[in-house]
């Protein structure tokens, strides 16, 4: 996009720079009979006006200005959402974080209570099996 603004702006340069100047010389004789010599010269330029560019040239710059308006505010929005995004992801990462736990705990109380459970059973066995060993 910026290749094609440099390129109008050098084409409007080019068009600028070609400028046509018409001379005209008037001589008018005064009552005293003196003669006063005016000279005007018109200049135009090449295929556009200048008043013309002007206004393209300001167009372009409100544009541009809108459009790097448009970009901040998008950049914004992102911005706020990628925030909103993190604060999602930190708290679901905390909600998991104490499943986990509470879940460990649970396995750990579980365990616990299997190798007691276990434990009971070894020594109910190694009861039976003194009784049984002293007949």
């Amino acid at each position: 996009m910026k290749k094609h603004i440099l390129a109008a702006f050098a084409v409007s340069a080019v068009i600028v720079s070609c400028t046509k100047s018409t001379s005209k010389t008037e001589k008018i004789e005064n009552p005293d009979g003196s003669v006063t010599t005016t000279t005007t010269t018109e200049s135009q330029t090449g295929l556009v006006d200048t008043a013309k560019i002007e206004k393209t040239k300001s167009d372009v710059k409100n544009t541009l200005d809108n459009t790097g308006e448009k970009i901040d505010q998008t950049a914004q929005k992102t911005k706020e959402n990628l925030d909103e995004a993190g604060k999602d992801i930190k708290a679901e990462a905390n909600k998991i974080g104490k499943d986990i736990k509470s879940g460990a705990q649970e396995v750990g109380k579980d365990v616990k209570n299997t190798a007691a459970t276990g434990a009971q059973k070894v020594e109910d066995a190694a009861k039976k099996l003194k009784e049984d060993l002293k007949r």
